[in-house]
């Protein structure tokens, strides 16, 4: 029996004061006192008891707050997700789901005038950032320097990535420069689905934001191997289609969500075409557009 309490032990590494047996066959001995059958025994690790847990106080003052009616909010709604800013080229021309007709939205939708307005505030994919995280300085930094400070950033990375491409610089307005990288094998720096230049904008947002800590006027873009436009163009096809199928069936059609830069695509292409304006309905990331009759009722 206490050879096969001592295999056990050995077997478990453990010491006996730590383990606990189960005799499941006694030795069995035969004439002249041979041993017939050995000792069978169950050995486990005898198990820790868990620390008890500490009671907690009752908090007296806690159960009269939750006993006292709630205080009036003054109507104003919880603060919604705040999203960082989409880069403009999110996705690829092979993401543009056909969208669900829905019924025309409760609310008025705003004039195109508005329309352009709000989709143009937001950024989008621009590398520059104008929140008062900014505001540090007083010295305000020119586009065109930003465009310097990000237009280096993207030479490093060509040469750390061992790809060869030109930077060409576009003043589209007076607020507003485009870097476009062009040349050959640009693909790693773009991605699936655009994935890896998104990654590039919010890279470059960040080394402007440590580099340039003035408040940032303007904005710079990036393209590379021209996918942002190859992307807007065919966004803007797709927005013209709806639109017609609006016109012809004077129903409303909800697009799916889209970044702020694709959204600025529906809104100015929308604004082109007469009889169809658009609203924007939801909260990021889901945020979408919705292409409505012109003037139709709330």
């Amino acid at each position: 029996m206490e050879d096969a309490k001592e295999a056990a032990l050995d077997q478990l590494g453990i010491d006996e004061s730590e383990a606990e047996f189960e005799v499941l066959e006694e030795p069995k001995t035969g004439l002249f006192g041979r041993v017939r059958s050995e000792a069978r025994v169950r050995a486990r690790v005898v198990p820790k008891a868990p620390r008890p847990k500490q009671e907690r106080r009752p908090r007296k003052q806690r159960a009269r707050r939750e006993d006292a009616a709630p205080k009036a909010t003054g109507g104003r709604k919880p603060a919604g997700t705040t999203a960082v800013a989409d880069p403009e080229a999110e996705v690829g021309d092979d993401t543009e789901a056909a969208p669900a007709a829905k019924p025309a939205a409760k609310r008025a939708p705003a004039k195109k005038r508005s329309n352009r307005s709000r989709s143009g505030s937001s950024s989008g994919g621009e590398a520059t950032d104008n929140q008062e995280g900014n505001d540090m300085s007083d010295d305000a930094v020119s586009v065109d320097e930003q465009a310097d400070i990000i237009s280096e950033f993207l030479e490093g990375l060509l040469v750390a990535l061992d790809v060869s491409g030109d930077i060409g610089r576009t003043k589209v307005d007076d607020d507003t420069v485009e870097l476009a990288v062009e040349g050959n094998d640009l693909g790693l720096l773009i991605g699936p689905k655009g994935q890896t230049l998104t990654a590039v904008h919010e890279l470059s947002r960040t080394v402007l934001q440590r580099r340039a800590t003035g408040r940032h006027d303007g904005r710079v873009r990036i393209d590379i191997g021209g996918y942002r436009q190859r992307r807007q163009e065919a966004l803007a096809r797709f927005v013209r289609a709806q639109a017609d199928e609006v016109l012809a069936q004077g129903v409303a059609r909800s697009l799916e969500p889209m970044n702020a830069v694709d959204r600025k695509v529906v809104h100015d292409t929308v604004n082109e075409i007469d009889g169809v304006e658009t609203l924007s309905e939801g909260v990021d990331p889901d945020r979408r557009v919705v292409i409505v009759p012109e003037g139709a009722d709330a």
